[in-house]
């Protein structure tokens, strides 16, 4: 699978001036990402193409799964977090903002800037690791089952999804000396099955074999409905599909987790009940 790729370039110049007010004024920054056909997000931050600076962060819209999008980054001025004391040298608090908004706080916290600064401060492999985790594409879940129309009482369900909706997803950030990489994992999926009932599978689940006998369970994810769906909104079980994701980063000899992922997708299900006829 074609992994994207994050590429921040940090332009420095003009990015601080000589005083912490004209920093503010000067902090521009906006990425431009996209998934297809090139999977490619340049960051740049400093002044624009065209000499001018913005203390906002440009034009940017909305992030959206499978479409371009911008993402930007500005430096805000701010005062010092718990436990920072105020540097004696000339400078100035304040606070790197990154996500599609432009409203995400760093998670160091305020930052101190000397006024005689010339360049942006470096970002830790963990930010370069937040930006490719936002953009990490993970597909939804696409729900299969055996039987393929209705499903009756007491016949076992196999339940699965389809390959290409389990997969590592990975997406990459890099800036001059960093590098990182965001890697998300299915772990399991918890099957919501409507009659009151769940399931966790600890893998994709396995499809029903060709030429497999009907009343024959699936050897990791199935399920035994016990009554018909009768009465029902729909007539039918609304079943639910939420797969977990765990998410590491590794890169520039460090590492680290994020908190899981989720996605999920819903079926209904008819389950009828077969009814047996007894001739003298």
């Amino acid at each position: 699978m074609r992994r994207p790729t994050v590429v921040v370039a940090l332009v420095a110049t003009g990015f601080f001036a000589a005083s912490p007010a004209a920093v503010a004024d000067d902090a521009w920054g906006v990425t431009t990402c996209g998934q297809e056909p090139s999977p490619l997000c340049e960051v740049s931050a400093g002044t624009r193409p065209d000499g001018s600076t913005s203390s906002g962060q440009g034009p940017v819209k909305g992030t959206h799964q499978n479409d371009d999008g911008r993402f930007g980054c500005r430096y805000v001025p701010a005062g010092p977090g718990p436990g920072q004391e105020t540097p004696k040298e000339p400078g100035g608090w304040f606070m790197l903002l990154c996500s599609p908004d432009g409203k995400d706080p760093d998670s160091r916290g305020p930052i101190w800037v000397p006024a005689a600064a010339d360049a942006p401060p470096p970002l830790t492999p963990e930010q370069v690791a937040q930006i490719a985790r936002r953009q990490l594409r993970l597909p939804t879940p696409r729900i299969m089952a055996n039987p393929a129309g209705d499903q009756l009482v007491n016949l076992p369900t196999w339940m699965w999804l389809d390959r290409s909706s389990w997969t590592d997803v990975s997406a990459t950030a890099s800036v001059p000396g960093v590098s990182v990489t965001a890697t998300a994992r299915p772990t399991s999926v918890i099957w919501s099955m409507g009659d009151g009932s769940s399931v966790t599978c600890t893998g994709a689940g396995s499809p029903f074999p060709a030429g497999g006998a009907p009343k024959s369970a699936s050897p990791d994810c199935g399920h035994t409905y016990k009554s018909s769906s009768a009465g029902r909104p729909a007539d039918a079980f609304p079943v639910t599909a939420t797969v977990q994701w765990t998410v590491t980063w590794s890169g520039a000899g460090q590492s680290g987790t994020f908190p899981n992922l989720s996605t999920n997708a819903s079926a209904a299900f008819r389950v009828a009940e077969s009814q047996g006829i007894t001739t003298g």
